[in-house]
């Protein structure tokens, strides 16, 4: 056990990270909030505002190919991905929730880039208010920093 190494990702300077933001604008009350909080983090650990680009897709089940098209293109070292799927009276959720997600994970394996799940999947409109900063923490500050996170983790490894 004495020979293992180790890589934990720790705060830095980012500067000169590339990041994209796929964010969803159904719900947009909700995911403009998550916006917000991820980009703070982001220019609050050096990502400069002209190293962060943000695009905006009409809801949550357009988020994967929208992904899939910014890392097929390049230029980014990692994506945020933001949105709202709230269970209502319908099969809806399921639909999108589970989908989304599953797409969102292949997309980074396939890319080998780190594509961070900032999807709310929750049971009442209050419950992703309260998720995106209403009451307390902020899901999509809470991305950025899991996304810097692992870029450091790459950096500090080398890999």
């Amino acid at each position: 056990m004495q020979n293992i190494t180790e890589f934990h990702g720790s705060a830095g300077n980012f500067e000169g990270t590339k990041v994209a933001l796929v964010v969803a604008d159904f719900n947009s009350i909700i995911t403009s909030a998550l916006q917000k909080g991820a980009v703070e983090t982001l220019l609050k650990h050096g990502v400069k505002s002209s190293d962060i680009a943000v695009f905006h897709v009409p809801g949550s089940f357009e988020i994967p190919v929208t992904v899939g098209r910014v890392l097929e293109k390049g230029g980014v070292d990692g994506v945020l991905t933001l949105g709202a799927v709230i269970r209502g009276e319908t099969a809806h959720f399921e639909y999108v929730a589970g989908p989304v997600a599953s797409a969102i994970m292949n997309l980074s394996v396939k890319y080998n880039k780190p594509v961070i799940f900032g999807v709310l999947t929750t049971d009442t409109v209050e419950q992703a208010m309260n998720r995106a900063g209403l009451k307390s923490g902020n899901k999509g500050s809470e991305a950025a920093s899991a996304l810097l996170e692992v870029l450091s983790v790459f950096r500090l490894a080398g890999i």
